[in-house]
Formats: structure tokens, C-alpha cells, sequence
């Protein structure tokens, strides 16, 4: 990038800070056109960190990292925070295989201070620092950058509760883009925008700050004057909620003004207990396609820079996400007790098709999950039918809810996860690869993933007809490309389908695992081996008849699951031929995801890197056959 003088000259922190107000406008300008020329190519987060670049920059020049901690929450807007803490030349390799980390990440750089892929809990990070801090008698500042999505989350005011109370240093930044993925919902939201708004008191307030400026006194006649500010305030407009909580507001704060955010981060540095900016920006400043269009840019993939239209395959077929949306919108047309519930993930989860066609039937909480699945344990305790739609990697964060709220109560709730299994891009933080064993674990649940789109339909017409607590998890993108024009119909609960018969082994497989089981079983035929291939449908209850059939007639079992194995589905068969005594007489191969975190991705990468992909999965089935 020639014409980006100043970019290629910043290597670190240090060299923001030599920069003038002037020097650092121009530096942002250069950072968005960096941006949007990489995250064309390797998809990624644009909108969140098209809207921070000027408050990146602030933040680089008031406080020194890594001896200062910057904890981004979830950490999507962390791309300029990585371009300036010395990897700017590698952030080509954004969320690629063996390239940077889509967000911050301890072991990639010193300068991420904690780890994040998940909302709502900067707040919570940042001051257990301060407290590790001060309890080691260590001087450095901490700052938690939080938007105002994010502070949808319970977490979040669970965390500012507690800041208050211990009165530690420490700065929180609230990135106010009136945005998460989605337009944010709810009463925070609401009283954001009041504050955003209230000219009078901002007027007043401002013209306070701008004397306290041109003073020099000490810190007691400072106090004095804020104890000023404050009563003033009383008098014209009502306390603020973070006032309240022990916290002093300074704000809002234009977040595209370079000059003016490092004025009030210095003055909030200065200030010896926890403080709350309350920082304005425009999410996809600067590109007008994701201005225009932010919830489309939030998290995106490649795409072209002259138009922000999509880089897409016309040919693939439709998606999973889509699937579901369509069909619990069908559904719910000639059924008016089904309601739809989502965390802040309309778009994403394809309840937006729902919410279109059943507005009044249709519920964002916001980025809370816990409560979205507690509110449906509400509806359906009232004799409604709840559905959940939530990310599988966000699901576990509602883990109790589903345990203590739902099964214990037997309750009707249809819990739909999106995404997962292995995601790719968006690495570890987002791999949804532990719904199998967190849930099978629980009393009262019933859990099924299908082979494809088409049973994904069958599947959500099953848990409607339902009694009790059910899960359908699906993975991330296309299906499979089969047809899904045929009248849906009930399948029977925990009843497996047999694919096909063999004679030397048979594949257990579920979900998306149950296509590459049935490609492993041909490749197979090239080694003269004859192999069974049997689609699981059901994870809980598993069909036990069928299996220890199998288990007999096979003497050989290959579980196949995109799933991590310790609590799986994999150890469920164990468990099963383990209590019928058929473990020495039929042996089995578990196969899935190790205990470990993986990295990011393409997925076929993964697969590869796992012993997932249809060839290694013939290698091990050869293997066990010939006991090699």
C-alpha cells in the first residue's frame, strides 16, 4: 500500500503516539482503506471496526500496552488494535489457516490483554485485573471497551454492580454504535438513547468540563467542582444509571473526533476510581455499503469493494439457517402458539423470515441467553411453544437455564442451534462442537441433528409435535443440496435410519457427519471392504435396539460425530454396549473432535488436521478392519 505513507511506518504503540492530531486523522483514513481491501478477500468483522478506528487510535495514544491492559469485549473490533501493536504486515492472513486470530488472543501478542470471543464480559476481565493489580502493588491502568450490544448482557451489569462497590481504577469505554449484530433491543438501549439526546444536560455539562480545562488547580478544588457538575445536573435532568452505580460518567463523547476522545481518555486516567466514557460512533464509518448496510457487514465474507455486493456461489444450495427460518415460519403459520426467541442474532439465525411474517410472535432479548432460554421456559410453563434460536457456541452460556429451567420442569421449549460443529474462520471462540456432550448429560432432553436440509424440516415438525424439552443442532452454511419440496412428516423419537447394509463394519453417524460416512463407505469398496452406514437421527434417545443389533452382527463400530469426544456421542455408545456386555465381542472407533481447542480455519483444513476428512476416515476404517 505505497500511497499509505504513514501506515507503513507504524509498528507498535509508540509510533501512534509521535503522531499529531493531524498526522492520526490521516492514519485512520489509511487504516479503512487497509480494512476493507483485506477483509474484501478473508471475510471478517468490517462494520465494528470501521466505527473504532479513531477511538483505537485514542486509545493507543493515552495509555501504553501491553504495560496497560485494553480488553476489548467479544474482540471483533480488535482488528486496529492488531494492525498497530506490530502486525500490521501479517494481517493479510486474517482468520485464514495458520494466520491471525479474528479476535484478541494472549498467545498471538503481549498487547492482547485478554482473551475474548464472546460478549459481555470486558467489564468482569478488566476488573479482576485491577483488583490482581492493586493487591500486588502494581501501577498500570485498565481499560474495558464494551459496546452498547454487549451491554444487553447480564454479565455486564453483574460486573459494573461490583466495580462500583469495590471503587477500583479502571476506565470503562462504552462504544455507543446503537448496534450489536442486529438493531439492539431493549430498555438499555433506550436510555442510551436518552443520553445520547439530552441536549440540556449535555449543553450544561459540557460547559462545565470545557472551564475545568482551562483551570490548574489540585485535586481537591477538582473535587469541589465535580461535586459542582453533579448538582447542577440533579437539578435539570435525572441521575445516570452508571452515576448510581458508582461509576463518573463523562459523556457522550464524539467517537470520530481524534482530538476530543484523547481529551476526555486523559482526564478519565486522571480520575482514582471507575469511570464510564460514553463514546458515539458510527458503525461501517467510511464505506458507505456498511453505513448503509451495518447488520450485513457486521460479519461478512468476501466481497466486492466498488459495490459491498457479496462474493457468493450462485449454485450452492440454500442454506441451513434459512431451512429453519422458512420452516418454523411454516409452521407457525397454521399454529399461533409457536413463538420465536433469538439473542440479539435475528439475520443470523433466520428468525428474521419469522419475525417478518409473525412480528408479535417474535422476541430478541438482546445478547442474553440465559434469560431468552428461562423467558421460554416462561411461555411455554403458560402452554405456549417456545423456540430458541441461538448459536450452539452461545447456547452454553445458558447452560443452567436449559438444565435447572426447562428439563427439571419437563417443559416444551424446541432449542435450535445454528452453527454447529467446526465454523472455520471464526475459530475457538465460535466452534460449536460441545452441544453433544453438555446436553445428552441432562435428564429430559431429547436431542437429534439431521443428515441434511430436508430432514432438518422433518426434524422441526417433530418438535412442535412434541412434548417435552428438544434440541435440533445444525451446522454452519449450505446444506446439502437435496430436495425439500415433500410435505414434512413426524419421525419417531429415537428411532436411527439404516443408509445402507454392509458386512465388515458399520459407520455410526450424525448429522453432517453422516454424508462423509457414506462417502468413507464407498471409497471403502476400493479395499474390498463391505461397509454399513446408519444415520443416527437421534443423539438422546439413542436407538439401542438397533445398535446392539449391529454391535452383533458387525462385530465392528465407527462412530462419526462433529462433536468433541469426551462426553459425546461416541462415549454414549460405549456407555449403551458397555451395560448389554458387548464390549469384547464388538469393538469401536470413536472418531471426532480430540480434547483440545481448535484452531481457525477453513474447515476443510480442520477436517484434515483432525483425521475428519473422508480419507483419513477410510485410513482408520482400514486400519480397524485389518487390526493394523
Amino acid at each position: 500500500m505505497a500511497e499509505n505513507n504513514l501506515l507503513d511506518k507504524i509498528n507498535s504503540p509508540a509510533d501512534v503516539k509521535k503522531l499529531s492530531d493531524e498526522q492520526l486523522k490521516q492514519l485512520a483514513a489509511e487504516i479503512r482503506q487497509l480494512l476493507i481491501e483485506v477483509i474484501s478477500h478473508t471475510g471478517g468483522h468490517l462494520a465494528p471496526n470501521l466505527g473504532v478506528v479513531e477511538l483505537t487510535l485514542a486509545l493507543h495514544k493515552v495509555f501504553n500496552t501491553p504495560q496497560d491492559k485494553l480488553v476489548f469485549d467479544v474482540g471483533h473490533q480488535a482488528y486496529i488494535h492488531k494492525i498497530i501493536t506490530g502486525r500490521r504486515e501479517q494481517f493479510p492472513t486474517l482468520r485464514q489457516y495458520g494466520g491471525l486470530s479474528g479476535f484478541p488472543k494472549r498467545s498471538e501478542s503481549k498487547h492482547d490483554a485478554f482473551g475474548t470471543g464472546h460478549s459481555s464480559t470486558s467489564i468482569s476481565a478488566a476488573l479482576g485485573m485491577a483488583v490482581a493489580r492493586d493487591l500486588q502493588g502494581e501501577d498500570y491502568n485498565v481499560v474495558a471497551i464494551i459496546g452498547d450490544g454487549s451491554m444487553t448482557g447480564g454479565m455486564a451489569f453483574e460486573a459494573l454492580n461490583n466495580a462500583g462497590t469495590l471503587h477500583k481504577k479502571m476506565v470503562v469505554v462504552l462504544n455507543d454504535n446503537e448496534m450489536s449484530i442486529s438493531k439492539n433491543v431493549g430498555a438499555m438501549s433506550d436510555y442510551l438513547y436518552h443520553l445520547r439526546t439530552g441536549e440540556t444536560y449535555n449543553k450544561i455539562k459540557n460547559d462545565i468540563e470545557g472551564w475545568l480545562k482551562n483551570m490548574d488547580f489540585g485535586t481537591d478544588v477538582l473535587k469541589a467542582i465535580r461535586r459542582l457538575k453533579g448538582s447542577v445536573k440533579y437539578l435539570m435532568v435525572p441521575t445516570s444509571i452508571f452515576e448510581e452505580l458508582g461509576f463518573t460518567y463523562l459523556g457522550p463523547v464524539d467517537g470520530h473526533d481524534i482530538h476530543g476522545l484523547i481529551e476526555v481518555l486523559q482526564a478519565a486516567k486522571k480520575i482514582d476510581g471507575p469511570v464510564m466514557v460514553h463514546v458515539l460512533t458510527k458503525k461501517g464509518k467510511g464505506y458507505k455499503p456498511a453505513e448503509e448496510s451495518p447488520n450485513k457487514f457486521h460479519g461478512t465474507g468476501p466481497f466486492e469493494i466498488a459495490t459491498g455486493k457479496k462474493i457468493t456461489n450462485p449454485a450452492a444450495p440454500i442454506s441451513y439457517t434459512e431451512v429453519f427460518g422458512k420452516t418454523i415460519t411454516e409452521l407457525a403459520d397454521s399454529d399461533k402458539k409457536i413463538v420465536g426467541l433469538t439473542a440479539a442474532m435475528p439475520d443470523g439465525t433466520g428468525l428474521n423470515i419469522f419475525a417478518q411474517a409473525h412480528p408479535d410472535r417474535f422476541f430478541d432479548v438482546g445478547i442474553a441467553e440465559q434469560h431468552a432460554v428461562t423467558a421460554a421456559a416462561g411461555m411455554a410453563a403458560a402452554g405456549m411453544k417456545p423456540v430458541t434460536a441461538i448459536y450452539s457456541t452461545f447456547m452454553q452460556r445458558a447452560y443452567d437455564s436449559i438444565l435447572h429451567d426447562i428439563c427439571m420442569q419437563k417443559l416444551h421449549v424446541t432449542m435450535c442451534l445454528d452453527r454447529a460443529g467446526l465454523v472455520g474462520d471464526d475459530g475457538y471462540t465460535h466452534h460449536g462442537v460441545f452441544d453433544y456432550a453438555y446436553l445428552r448429560s441432562i435428564p429430559n432432553m431429547t436431542i437429534m441433528a439431521p443428515k441434511d436440509e430436508n430432514e432438518l424440516r422433518h426434524m422441526l415438525k417433530t418438535a412442535l409435535s412434541f412434548n417435552g424439552p428438544i434440541s435440533v443442532r445444525y451446522p454452519r452454511g449450505s446444506g446439502v443440496g437435496v430436495d425439500i419440496t415433500e410435505p414434512m412428516q413426524e419421525l419417531p423419537i429415537g428411532k436411527a435410519e439404516v443408509l445402507r447394509e454392509g458386512k465388515e463394519l458399520c459407520f455410526w453417524a450424525i448429522g453432517s457427519m453422516v454424508q462423509s460416512a457414506v462417502q468413507a463407505a464407498d471409497k471403502l469398496k476400493e479395499h474390498g471392504i463391505d461397509a454399513g452406514v446408519v444415520n443416527m437421527r437421534f443423539v438422546k434417545p439413542l436407538d439401542k435396539d438397533l445398535l446392539i443389533e449391529h454391535a452383533k452382527r458387525y462385530g465392528k463400530i465407527v462412530t462419526l460425530e462433529e462433536g468433541v469426544l469426551a462426553g459425546g456421542v461416541g462415549s454414549e455408545v460405549l456407555e449403551i454396549l458397555d451395560d448389554a456386555g458387548l464390549l469384547q465381542q464388538c469393538a469401536v472407533l470413536r472418531l471426532g473432535i480430540p480434547d483440545e481447542f481448535v484452531t481457525h480455519g477453513d474447515k476443510k483444513l480442520l477436517f484434515r488436521d483432525l483425521g475428519l476428512d473422508t480419507d483419513a476416515i477410510v485410513q482408520k476404517a482400514v486400519e480397524f478392519v485389518k487390526g493394523e
